[in-house]
């Protein structure tokens, strides 16, 4: 593949100085379209070392507005970026809807140094090229753009700028950056290169090979492709890029992305009158008040000694909350969290998304939020809320909750292969129930701001709630992230039962350091 790339491509000085200010311009004016529809950019060049990379990115961002981008040097892991799942450190830097980002190396390194060095067998290859896949459709799915370059040069090439380099006063530092030793040159085999670039090219994320012996063919050749790229996904978007609005920014606002406006519960269907799993929940289960307090101490100490043990472990822990309204999440929560070190854990209440967010994919704001390794994140709700809420809402569109399904059990694998302990809480309830602690919180004034017009109107569309909770549950319980249905008519009943799974999960995981002396 690589050795079949003709290497003599070359663009003569006068040509490049002709075609670049008519490609630069048009980048220029690209870049205020992007923004203007509100789609996200990638732009991801790999390759040999002293290849050009760093080069090709000035490149591209000199004609841009540098308040739309931003680029990202990928390194060796940090100590940080070891203590959370791999493609942590690449989410949180995708940029926002609108916005540029330029990646010099990114996802793909481990599949190239590890696969060399021999820290990464075929297995290991294989989970690894499937997450990556997984990532790279999880963003083209969302509408962003994604460029792949691999930067090819010859070995002799390779070697003389290499000596270029060390001889250079002002580029001899590269040479001496951490983890330098490892990174991956000519000599790591052709090979390695070879079944990376098969493994990860897909059609929404094909890598595009550029001849790099020539700096001019080379910098036209990218920035040619690049304007491309975004030309077509301003078309397939039907943006008028001859159209402008008076303030000279291209009329297509109203194009933006995810804005459009849903129709009332999209894609719902009727409420099955066949029994559901939901209906098969016992919740005639209860706990006197002397059980519940035995219980609750024992559990509760048996979990502080487990966080500690999964701290010396290195064991990260994600617990989930779900449930109706007034199913009791906070109380059950409180309880799980009142004899746990609190600088070990972190409760994360998840709210409507805000501008930021929304800016970003939707899983975004949970992977900036995943726990370190050894450290416990408790969500009080979820990801989850893209297939009930904005679901039943109508605030993502069909074609997005259908789509989320794969995409959360792709998220949920990834933190499991990374190491995560995870367990997934639905509390559930009767609606009677639920009518009666409404009206108890309406009665009662210390209860009194729990109770919100917000709650009545998501109790009108229990039925739709209902539904949408089902197939939520039937999707995504996996072997690796199943969900537990927590019988809440008891509240009593429903701490205890959280308390011991966690609790029981805990002490499979650590084996026989987490068994109780």
């Amino acid at each position: 593949m690589l050795e079949l790339l003709d290497l003599t491509q070359t663009l003569p000085k006068s040509e490049y100085a002709a075609v670049m200010p008519a490609l630069r311009a048009e980048l220029r004016d690209l870049q205020q379209a992007i923004l203007a529809a509100g789609i996200p950019v990638v732009v991801l060049l790999e390759g040999w070392d002293a290849a050009g990379k760093g080069d090709s990115i000035g490149t591209l961002v000199y004609p841009l507005d540098p308040r739309g981008f931003r680029v990202c040097t990928t390194h060796a892991p940090t100590e940080e970026d070891h203590l959370r799942p791999y493609l942590w450190r690449f989410w949180i830097r995708l940029p926002a809807r609108g916005k540029f980002a330029f990646f010099d190396r990114g996802w793909h390194r481990r599949m190239l140094e590890a696969r060399f060095d021999g820290g990464l067998d075929r297995q290991g290859l294989m989970v690894a090229a499937g997450e990556i896949r997984e990532f790279e459709r999880q963003l083209t799915d969302d509408g962003a753009v994604l460029v792949k370059f691999w930067l090819q040069i010859s070995k002799k090439e390779q070697k003389r700028r290499l000596a270029d380099m060390q001889a250079d006063r002002y580029e001899r530092w590269r040479m001496k950056q951490p983890g330098r030793k490892r990174q991956f040159s000519y000599r790591h085999s052709v090979e390695v290169a070879e079944e990376m670039l098969a493994l990860t090219s897909t059609a929404n994320a094909p890598w595009t090979l550029i001849a790099a012996e020539n700096r001019y063919f080379r910098r036209a050749d990218i920035l040619h492709k690049v304007v491309a790229a975004l030309r077509h996904a301003l078309a397939a978007r039907n943006v008028p890029l001859s159209v402008r609005s008076s303030d000279g920014v291209p009329g297509i606002s109203e194009l933006r992305p995810g804005t459009d406006e849903p129709s009332s519960l999209p894609g719902l269907a009727p409420v099955s009158s066949l029994p559901t799993l939901l209906d098969r929940v016992d919740l005639t289960r209860r706990l006197d008040r002397g059980e519940y307090e035995d219980q609750l101490h024992r559990l509760q100490d048996r979990l502080r000694e487990l966080e500690l043990e999964c701290y010396q472990q290195r064991v990260p822990v994600v617990v989930v909350y779900e449930g109706w309204d007034a199913a009791g999440k906070g109380g059950n929560i409180k309880r799980l969290t009142q004899e746990l070190d609190p600088r070990g854990y972190e409760v994360i209440p998840i709210a409507a998304p805000d501008a930021t967010e929304k800016a970003h994919h939707y899983l975004w704001r949970f992977w900036r939020q995943l726990p370190k390794a050894g450290h416990i994140a408790i969500f009080d709700r979820s990801w989850y809320g893209r297939v009930l809420v904005e679901r039943v809402e109508g605030f993502a569109r069909e074609t997005e909750w259908r789509r989320a399904y794969q995409e959360i059990n792709e998220f949920e694998r990834h933190l499991a292969e990374g190491g995560s302990v995870l367990l997934k809480f639905w509390l559930h309830l009767s609606s009677e129930e639920q009518l009666r602690r409404f009206e108890e919180r309406e009665r009662v004034p210390h209860k009194r701001h729990k109770i919100t017009p917000e709650d009545w109107r998501n109790r009108s569309q229990w039925g739709a709630y209902r539904d949408a909770v089902v197939e939520m549950i039937e999707r995504t319980s996996t072997s690796y992230a199943p969900w537990t249905i927590v019988e809440a008519e008891d509240k009593l009943w429903a701490r205890i039962k959280t308390l011991a799974t966690l609790v029981k999960a805990l002490e499979e995981r650590l084996g026989e350091a987490g068994k109780k002396q």
